[in-house]
């Protein structure tokens, strides 16, 4: 059973407060980031052989594909696995970034690409084991100043972009969106004025099904629905708008009588449509979002959207994201649940 009345009460809302100041705080992480790696940044030039090409190793690797594969002017790879691919070699360019230093898929992506001559480009915190393991000739490493993903993302893709490989990032738009959420979706604000809680009142009894239309924002959407389940102990899906369309359409006939309190979480077998809107306007995303609308009317199923189209790209990402996150410990709070 979810208690609305939580979601403004102060008292309440004191539960969850660490993860609010942590969430908060993306922004100054984001400026944090990148002070850490302005002196690197200053080094670096545009160089006139391009690298062959690009492999973007560990878990973000498809975070910094979705964002320079469009402009990248050579083939880029995001490898996720351990190692390297077999034809990586010393005219290719591999991009880790590790944001404890410690981790051993990334380590092991690093070791391989010293061993067969590879460029580097490293993000991890100094003095750690992925700072020595990327020490050496032909590795610019760049100091971790947090250890927030998309923060550490915002340095990585400025360094890409001054070596020419990518669509020009810079920090303070993308900490500005950050700061720009935190101010609509703080616990201050009421839930009649509140995204991320007007969200989570949205599906507090139903399955989310999260859907974005472009390349980032179905990126932002995996991880939204990653934390809404997190939060709520309960399924919640992100796909292509071809596959959850018949989530949508299959959805059973609402019980306009049910009983919240002896029904129990009957009422939680229905879906959601949660759309993460970044702007993007491409066939693709209008197809999606159509179809999607289409099969939402069709199966009488509840449509809440999120959007931030202002900024650039990664920021309208980063704004997504934290949105959802916000919605998440809100939803965490209201179910009684740890955020």
């Amino acid at each position: 059973m979810f208690f609305d009345g939580s979601l403004d009460d102060p008292h309440a809302l004191s539960v969850i407060d660490p993860v609010l100041r942590e969430i908060a705080g993306w922004g100054a992480q984001v400026r944090l980031a990148e002070a850490a790696s302005a002196d690197v940044m200053a080094s670096l030039r545009t160089g006139d052989d391009r690298p062959r090409a690009v492999v973007a190793g560990g878990p973000d690797g498809r975070l910094f594909r979705a964002v320079l594969e469009p402009v990248c002017p050579v083939p880029f790879v995001a490898w996720p696995h351990r190692g390297l691919p077999a034809w990586a070699g010393p005219l290719d360019l591999v991009v880790v970034v590790c944001r404890d230093g410690h981790g051993d898929d990334e380590i092991s992506a690093v070791a391989e690409a010293r061993r067969r001559g590879c460029a580097l480009l490293v993000a991890a915190p100094e003095g750690s084991p992925m700072h020595q393991a990327a020490a050496g000739r032909g590795t610019t490493f760049l100091p971790a100043g947090s250890a927030d993903p998309t923060a550490l993302a915002v340095p990585v893709l400025r360094a890409l972009h001054i070596m020419g490989l990518g669509p020009q990032v810079e920090a303070e738009p993308v900490a500005d969106a950050l700061d720009d959420v935190a101010e609509r979706c703080g616990p201050s604000v009421p839930a009649d004025a509140n995204p991320a809680k007007e969200l989570a009142l949205a599906i507090a009894d139903d399955v989310p099904v999260v859907w974005g239309g472009s390349v980032l924002a179905a990126r932002a959407a995996r991880r939204v629905a990653e934390a809404l389940r997190s939060a709520s102990g309960r399924p919640a899906v992100s796909g292509e708008a071809d596959q959850l369309a018949p989530i949508l359409e299959g959805a059973p006939e609402p019980d306009l009588f049910a009983d919240p309190f002896e029904d129990g979480g009957s009422a939680s077998s229905r879906p959601a449509l949660v759309i993460l809107d970044d702007g993007a306007d491409t066939p693709a995303a209008v197809a999606g979002r159509a179809r999607l609308d289409a099969a939402a009317e069709s199966g009488s199923v509840r449509v809440q959207e999120v959007r931030a189209v202002e900024g650039p790209d990664i920021g309208r990402f980063a704004a997504l994201l934290a949105t959802g996150r916000y919605a998440a410990a809100y939803l965490a709070l209201g179910l009684g649940r740890p955020a």
